[in-house]
């Protein structure tokens, strides 16, 4: 178990559960709406308010570790991933709801972040791009298997029945983590000052610009994935599942290729990959409105 193939796969495992907590309520949505008795749009407030936490408490939380074991400061975090997950599960009402997922949100930044820390800690040099890529895929494998997974579970049984599922896998997750991870390593004492210091320097504004930009014409777009497939491009309920693996399977490649490009001179391509992703986004646009295209 403390081979580097196993510990690798630990990692992206969890950022597999982290995905699948986190994308959850796209494959939900319509059915958390008809539910609580609330729209889709107040609904869809549950991946703003989630994005809004998980951006502003990463770097808080990742100061307050101070000079804690990143072993513990792990385990933890994923004790209330957890929690979370069970209080949404079985959350009575929206407000409860909103309430667990604002707890989710808080600690799946840090949770990520430290497992970035283990792949770095683990992998030789010459294996650390190709890790961290294969982390962040994760979560594209969240989106592969995880989201139409749960879309299926809540439109065949119910929806709490997805968040049970993704406890379970998380508390596997955990018991793997437990065996397999050092135990040694100390997070270094970092100041909330001296990260917020950080944001001084224009390279930091113009990398965190370039994915917010990016992801944010994502995620408008795959948060309300299922009702632009159903409502506006007519697409049956019992094909959604399989839009949701195609739309994951390329996210997959995508990150495989950016572990690629990362090692081969990868900040000379950006130019070319955000030029070709401007380019989709303006498709997009355009795209439902072809003569033809309500013919499937």
């Amino acid at each position: 178990m403390r081979s580097f193939n196993f510990r690798a796969t630990v990692l992206i495992l969890i950022a597999f559960v982290l995905g699948c907590s986190e994308f959850i309520v796209v494959g939900i949505l319509n059915d958390l709406a008809h539910q609580f008795d609330k729209s889709v749009t107040s609904v869809g407030y549950l991946v703003t308010i989630f994005a809004f936490v998980y951006a502003f408490s990463t770097p808080i939380l990742t100061a307050l570790i101070g000079k804690f074991r990143y072993f513990w400061s792990l385990f933890w975090f994923m004790i209330i991933f957890i929690l979370s997950n069970l209080m949404s599960l079985f959350a009575p009402s929206y407000d409860w709801l909103l309430v667990s997922r604002i707890i989710t949100g808080l600690v799946s930044g840090i949770i990520i972040s430290l497992a970035l820390t283990f792949a770095n800690l683990i992998a030789p040099l010459e294996k650390s791009a190709w890790l961290v890529s294969w982390v962040f895929s994760g979560f594209s494998i969240a989106s592969v298997f995880g989201v139409p997974l749960s879309t299926w579970i809540s439109t065949t049984f119910n929806w709490r029945i997805s968040f049970a599922v993704i406890t379970v896998i998380s508390i596997i997750t955990l018991i793997l983590f437990t065996l397999s991870m050092p135990k040694s390593p100390i997070a270094k004492s970092s100041k909330l000052l001296a990260q917020i210091s950080l944001v001084r320097d224009s390279r930091v504004w113009l990398g965190s610009l370039l994915v917010m930009l990016s992801t944010s014409g994502i995620y408008v777009f795959y948060t309300y994935l299922r009702s632009i497939l159903i409502t506006e491009l007519g697409f049956s309920t019992s094909s959604l599942s399989i839009l949701l693996f195609v739309f994951g399977l390329m996210s997959i490649i995508s990150n495989q290729a950016s572990g690629y490009l990362a090692e081969n001179n990868g900040l000379l391509r950006i130019p070319f990959v955000y030029f070709s992703q401007v380019v989709l986004f303006i498709l997009m646009i355009f795209l439902p409105h072809i003569n033809g295209w309500d013919s499937y």
